[in-house]
């Protein structure tokens, strides 16, 4: 398969929503949007945790692993985006911020599932 970008992205989505669901987890909502920023998937862990996931999607890894590419400004709108979306469904669960790093070409695919990838700084 071609991958263009836009197709590789929900490519990547897909196998990442379809990646947690084997591992247990719950998926709340994709491509959930509030204002500017958007959260890829939204989760809930079987021991309850809420887990925003970014997932990074490429090609090839010659410039860098796919998580390499989630900048400290990414990481920040999806601190915020999670802020939202924890006080509009009023939750008071332990949150936790992951990124599924994925290489997907003609040749293979692979997919790395960074827990606690980053943390909200207080």
């Amino acid at each position: 398969m071609n991958y263009n970008n836009q197709n590789l992205g929900k490519t990547g989505e897909i196998l990442a929503k379809e990646y947690l669901v084997s591992k247990g987890y719950l998926i709340l909502e994709t491509n959930w949007r509030t204002g500017h920023l958007e959260v890829d998937i939204i989760a809930k862990s079987s021991n309850n945790i809420i887990v925003f996931v970014e997932v990074k999607t490429r090609k090839t890894k010659y410039y860098g692993e796919p998580h390499e590419f989630v900048t400290k400004k990414k990481q920040e709108n999806l601190i915020e985006a999670a802020e939202v979306f924890v006080e509009k469904n009023n939750l008071d669960n332990d949150l936790r911020f992951d990124i599924i790093s994925i290489i997907i070409n003609n040749f293979n695919k692979t997919i790395d599932h960074i827990e606690y990838a980053f943390y909200p700084e207080f």
